[in-house]
């Protein structure tokens, strides 16, 4: 019985298995990238740049997730390395995930592994995604099966009331 309730939960809850990152760990990549930019190389800035981006995408905090949003897709251009444009378009891809739209993440992600085809943190995302829009829409075809249970019932307690 436990395990029924529990994948119900599951079902309900999403599920994915990507991390969260607190907002101490955002501070402490702020703090870091305000240091780099006074004295560090462009590689180490860089670094705590995209150090930064990933807390943001995986931050609770949907303001912090805009961010980093934001911050990728203006680095982005400026990416030659495959590697790094690869790793940029993933945690782009997280970020829309957690914004909820779900048709760019699975969008960027394609592009992803266009450049890494067996990249498996890549693969598990997009498998979260079709996911998530499974459950959206059996919850969407759930809710239309209920109104339209709902309308037929109440017309025909409205016909029985007449005769």
């Amino acid at each position: 019985m436990n395990q029924f309730f529990e994948s119900v939960s599951s079902f309900f809850s999403g599920g994915d298995q990507l991390p969260w990152c607190s907002t101490d760990v955002v501070a402490g990549c702020e703090k870091e990238v305000a240091e780099a930019a006074n004295d560090a190389s462009d590689e180490a800035k860089s670094e705590s740049i995209m150090r930064l981006s990933w807390a943001l995408v995986h931050s609770r905090q949907p303001e912090d997730v805009q961010r980093g949003i934001a911050m990728l897709e203006a680095s982005i251009v400026n990416t030659n390395s495959p590697l790094q444009k690869r790793e940029k378009i993933y945690l782009l891809a997280v970020g829309y995930y957690r914004s909820g739209d779900f048709s760019k993440s699975r969008m960027l992600l394609e592009q992803a592994l266009e450049i890494a085809p067996d990249w498996r943190q890549a693969l598990s995302l997009k498998k979260a995604i079709e996911d998530r829009i499974t459950k959206d829409g059996v919850i969407g075809i759930g809710i239309t099966a209920t109104a339209i249970g709902l309308i037929a019932g109440g017309i025909a307690a409205a016909l029985i009331r007449r005769n």
